[in-house]
């Protein structure tokens, strides 16, 4: 039975494997459990700490970080911690990614788009918040959700954006609507044209703690939605399989580029995404052949028709709720996964 020894560095014990682990110095036999315990403690050379400045030679494990950076030492145990505090509030205060599904033809799948997106997040662990911009108010109805607090409410400046979040799942809030919306943009409309289209992000600065924000925008062209587009660094496009939808997609992209001069800078596509596929019409193949022709590598793999997606809103349920294993969850997680893992870079109203 292999004996176990006592690490120089950390007091770990521990059974020598590999021949770093045993050094011979000054005439007696060191061991170190690793080569963050052995470096640079064993040639007792000084370092920096990366948080104070302070120079010093690493003696314990705690002294030594190492990541995909490199290796960073730290003269104490506060310094270490400082380094893990300004880590975690990186994390939670940077700025979540928004992006808002927009088509201002109706009947896209844009709300089931929306909520799907915003649930696939959230399912996969990231905090996610779904702000729901059409007054119809189709995503309280899809999640069964009746909140007192609503987005109208956040535009007129009557309650703070982070007291409409709704918890609704693990990972998942939402800010919701109603045809109280449709009051708050008239609102809108008369207030001063420099306030108009600033008012959704200007009430939604102070929110944090979320790494996606989506946007269910309502199927018009809107200050509701000008104000979307300010706000969000990008777009989501959902397109259903059929000939007049490409008239909406050309409809969007004027708006976008509209939106953008009016900004001085472009709105970014983050994807289109063709909706209620269906490979044995020939009119989704056609569709699906003219969006990868126009727009290449934005183009989404499709979302086929799938009658559980109809279904779940029935339920109050996503679809990964209601049928985990359905060609709708399994289509819409592909999704997720495309726009998290960012298949090809993102591309602007001008490349479109």
């Amino acid at each position: 039975m292999d004996s176990k020894v006592q690490c120089a560095s950390c007091g770990r014990f521990f059974v020598p494997r590999l021949s770093f682990q045993s050094v011979e110095k000054d005439g007696e036999q060191h061991y170190f459990c690793s080569q963050a315990c052995r470096n640079p403690a064993l040639r007792g050379e000084e370092v920096d700490c990366a948080i104070c400045g302070k120079r010093f030679v690493p003696s314990l494990a705690v002294n030594v970080s190492e990541d995909a950076q490199g290796r960073s030492y730290f003269c104490s145990t506060e310094c270490r911690s400082t380094l893990d505090l300004q880590a975690e509030r990186k994390k939670v205060e940077a700025p979540a990614r928004v992006i808002a599904v927009l088509n201002q033809k109706g009947g896209t799948a844009k709300t089931t788009s929306a909520v799907s997106v915003a649930a696939g997040f959230a399912h996969l662990g990231h905090r996610t918040l779904l702000v729901d911009l059409d007054p119809q108010g189709n995503v309280a109805v899809s999640l069964g959700l009746d909140s007192p607090r609503m987005v109208h409410h956040i535009l007129l400046g009557e309650v703070r954006a982070e007291l409409c979040a709704t918890p609704v799942r693990d990972n998942l809030d939402v800010i919701t609507s109603n045809q109280s919306l449709a009051a708050a943009e008239i609102a809108l409309a008369r207030a001063a044209p420099a306030d108009r289209n600033e008012r959704l992000s200007l009430a939604m600065r102070g929110l944090t703690g979320y790494e996606y924000i989506i946007l269910d925008c309502a199927p018009s062209l809107s200050i509701l939605n000008q104000n979307a587009l300010t706000y969000a660094g990008e777009v989501l496009i959902p397109v259903s399989c059929d000939y007049l939808a490409l008239v909406g997609v050309t409809q969007v992209l004027r708006t976008l580029r509209r939106v953008g001069e009016h900004l001085g800078r472009d709105i970014r596509i983050a994807g289109v995404l063709p909706t209620f596929y269906d490979s044995r019409n020939r009119v989704s193949t056609e569709v699906v052949s003219y969006l990868r022709k126009t727009f290449g590598a934005r183009t989404l793999p499709p979302v086929r028709r799938n009658i559980k997606l109809t279904e779940a809103p029935s339920f109050k349920k996503t679809i990964f709720e209601h049928a985990p294993d359905s060609h709708g969850a399994r289509d819409y997680i592909r999704v997720v996964e495309w726009l998290r893992t960012g298949e090809g870079k993102t591309q602007t109203t001008r490349a479109a």
